[in-house]
């Protein structure tokens, strides 16, 4: 871990400045991709992932760890908008902000519109850019209110968004509650209790994609809520996820 650590840190210093936006995302995957491998997580991903060939994307999903950001990355490379608090986490903090993650002060409201000029003008680059619309974390066994305001960058720049639900099983196919960020853990007794675990298994599922043309950021919103529900199983807002086909 802190070799791989370190490597990001030689990449962002000395690669990054030096190279295309191509080849920073192809880093940006194959790095996120050996993170899970190193912490020992299989990860599955199903559905139609946004290509390459797709700029300025955007994509939607459940929140339940950090690892989030790592597993949709590897599938692809993607730029995340995320607490601010995320940035001063030991190491990861750091890596996070030379990536190019968009950090929100969740305690000032006002910060939404600073944070959609930035997202806008990423979407103009052709950036994929990420979204938690729940706003916290949970354990995966609930899927809370997306609120809708960022996904105004996404009406306004006709991006489409693709929603994604996210889940940790155990080799006995339940929720792998450890992988979890929520409460009051601290990041690195979050790491330590990730690096214990053992056959884990990460779920990618991405949905059709949320077309925004001539949509309003609460249409949007409610749309990607719901198709992230369905991948989730869920039969109601609110309800635990199932474990049927529609997951």
């Amino acid at each position: 871990m802190l070799w791989h650590a370190a490597l990001a840190a030689l990449l962002l210093r000395l690669a990054y400045p030096r190279i295309s936006s191509a080849r920073r995302r192809a880093l940006m995957g194959w790095w996120s991709g050996k993170l899970l491998r190193i912490l020992g997580i299989s990860t599955r991903v199903r559905g139609s992932v946004p290509g390459a060939a797709e700029q300025g994307a955007m994509i939607a999903a459940n929140h339940v760890s950090w690892l989030d950001i790592f597993l949709i990355s590897s599938a692809r490379p993607t730029r995340f908008v995320a607490k601010g608090e995320i940035r001063d986490w030991p190491i990861a903090g750091w890596i996070a902000d030379k990536a190019g993650t968009l950090f929100i002060r969740r305690d000032q409201w006002r910060d939404t519109a600073r944070i959609n000029e930035k997202v806008h003008a990423a979407l103009e680059a052709g950036d994929c850019v990420g979204l938690f619309p729940e706003g916290i974390t949970t354990e995966g066994d609930r899927l809370l209110k997306f609120h809708s305001s960022l996904f105004a960058s996404a009406v306004a720049n006709r991006a489409r968004v693709h929603p994604a639900a996210i889940r940790y099983e155990t080799r006995e196919g339940g929720l792998a509650l450890a992988m979890s960020f929520a409460g009051d853990r601290s990041f690195m007794e979050s790491l330590a209790l990730v690096i214990r675990q053992r056959g884990v298994v990460a779920t990618l599922d991405f949905a059709a994609a949320v077309e925004t043309e001539g949509a309003t950021r609460r249409d949007v919103s409610a749309a990607a809520r719901s198709r992230v529900a369905t991948l989730l199983g869920l039969e109601s807002p609110g309800s635990p996820p199932g474990t049927g086909a529609g997951r």
